[in-house]
């Protein structure tokens, strides 16, 4: 017990050392990780989920022959029939959700490799409480049985879960043991049972520690690996693949996507004119703006150079419009020679733009932002070639 309280210990201080409260609190909640990190979070956990249950297809069944040989005949063959079907079920969970990667898919993943044992301990426990069994050996294989919920829940420790999800899912574990001592099937003495329960939930509580812990690891690795250094702004590779995934989304669910394209006036004479640390200045200068203005669930992409992709999903062009609007009216930051840091920008919106692809919507905004900029930088240019310039609708 004094051994767990440690561990517990050393792992809340692995998970929240050094973190702010923003990053704890995104380890509490499953909704406030990025749109990119839910997907490469859905993807692990349902790889793994996929591999632990093809490791217990494979070794639930080759206890049958121990259960045979150990128990009296009839208690072996229940046994060994619960064995199979709880194979089958591992197996069919293994061949499951193939090529997804939405975070509702990895949850039910999740909720099926726990539940499969679950009511294979509920099942398997009152049925050897039915049974006498004296014979020592017997004892120690029931025993095995007995400890099948601390095996689960300590199995959530490689998955990357928040700590809602941790609760969520050993919750159903701790009270299908529970309701096995309640209802007198319990294989060990009430009060062993009792202090087996309180070390059942110590065990869920580091497990999901431990869990948090993967996700802020998880986290960490994947914010650098996406966003570009100087902007804070996702990359272009990662940020044609989140265009891709918002844009199908957009597609199966028939909701608006606007997209705005940016593009930096005159930046290229700050470099010239200051050098490249004035010119890296103006960029994160606009990056900052950027984002104070987008929504949470919006996205901030660096497109290129100087150009940025601001993706508004449940947006339609006169949210987008209303989002650029804030943008100007805040502004973007100062040039090195005190004067104000423009942008020409282009707005796209998947639906009334008839896009079939997402590189239609990319290019639509595209050339609406070249248009701004052919006809006087510093402006924006919505659907329907409406021209905006400094507040005023030009045609």
């Amino acid at each position: 017990m004094e051994f767990l309280k440690n561990f517990l210990k050393r792992i809340l201080g692995i998970v929240f050392s050094g973190m702010t409260m923003a990053e704890i609190f995104d380890l509490l909640m499953p909704t406030r990780q990025s749109a990119f990190v839910q997907r490469r979070r859905s993807l692990l956990i349902l790889s793994r989920v996929r591999l632990v249950a093809a490791t217990f297809a494979v070794l639930t069944p080759l206890w049958i022959p121990v259960d045979l040989y150990i128990f009296e005949a009839a208690l072996g063959m229940y046994l060994a029939a619960l064995r199979v079907l709880a194979s089958i079920a591992f197996v069919l969970l293994c061949l499951s959700y193939r090529g997804a990667d939405s975070v509702s898919v990895a949850r039910w993943g999740l909720v099926w490799l726990l539940a499969i044992p679950t009511v294979f301990f509920l099942i398997s426990h009152p049925l050897l409480a039915q049974f006498a069994i004296t014979d020592p050996a017997q004892q120690v294989i029931a025993a095995g049985y007995a400890f099948l919920p601390f095996v689960m829940v300590a199995g959530l420790s490689v998955f990357p879960i928040t700590f809602f999800e941790g609760v969520t899912l050993s919750t159903p574990l701790l009270l299908a043991y529970l309701l096995t001592g309640v209802l007198g099937y319990q294989l060990l003495p009430f009060a062993s049972h009792l202090g087996a329960q309180w070390l059942l939930l110590l065990l869920a509580t580091v497990a999901t520690l431990s869990g948090m812990s993967q996700l802020h690891f998880m986290s960490q690795l994947v914010d650098q690996s996406s966003h570009d250094g100087l902007t804070r702004a996702y990359n272009r590779r990662v940020g044609e693949e989140m265009v891709i995934q918002q844009f199908m989304g957009a597609q199966r669910a028939n909701t608006p996507l606007s997209l705005a394209f940016v593009d930096l006036d005159n930046f290229k004479s700050i470099n010239d004119q200051y050098g490249h640390e004035e010119g890296d200045n103006a960029l994160r200068s606009a990056s900052t703006a950027l984002r104070r203005v987008l929504r949470r669930g919006d996205i901030l992409i660096r497109w290129g150079g100087e150009e940025f992709l601001a993706l508004m999903p449940n947006t339609d062009a006169e949210g987008a419009r209303a989002a650029v609007a804030r943008l100007r009216e805040a502004g973007l930051g100062m040039r090195p020679d005190g004067k104000a840091l423009t942008a020409s920008v282009g707005i796209a919106e998947r639906m009334l733009d008839n896009c079939e692809q997402w590189t239609d919507l990319v290019e639509k905004a595209d050339q609406r932002m070249y248009m701004a900029k052919q006809t006087g930088k510093d402006r924006v240019i919505g659907i329907g070639d409406q021209l905006i310039a400094h507040g005023e609708a030009l045609v």
